[in-house]
């Protein structure tokens, strides 16, 4: 089976370096881009076509939401966004499952939630969350 590919977006240089220290343990997953902002998120997805993105939705510029939406709008592939505001039932978990998200993560629980968060992935990867009736938001 081949890896999943996976873009990760992220402004914070230690999320970045974090996800991607984690998600190098598993060789079924491969980080194939890393951006810091909304315009090298777009190049880079348009350039790698990953299975999967992972987009935090606080960012200076355009935020995870509006880079959402044009990824929505022009390929659309499965993203996970990321955020410390991810709490169940809270608006932003809908907002972001409206605007077209796969699941959301919150960003905090990602080292003591890492084995949740690589499930998530690959799952969002291979279409079962689809399945699911109710979105996906792991919070605290």
């Amino acid at each position: 089976m081949k890896p999943i590919r996976i873009v990760v977006v992220d402004d914070s240089l230690t999320i970045r370096a974090m996800i991607e220290t984690l998600l190098e343990r598993d060789r079924r997953v491969e980080v194939v881009g890393i951006a810091r902002d909304g315009v090298e998120a777009i190049e880079m997805i348009r350039a790698e076509k990953p299975d999967v993105v992972t987009l935090d939705i606080a960012m200076p510029g355009k935020d995870g939401m509006t880079i959402l939406d044009e990824i929505m709008d022009m390929e659309p592939c499965p993203v996970i966004m990321l955020s410390s505001l991810m709490r169940d039932g809270a608006p932003i978990v809908a907002e972001a499952m409206d605007r077209g998200a796969a699941a959301c993560f919150n960003k905090a629980m990602i080292v003591r939630e890492a084995t949740r968060f690589v499930k998530l992935i690959k799952s969002v990867a291979r279409g079962l969350i689809e399945a699911e009736a109710e979105p996906v938001a792991i919070a605290a």
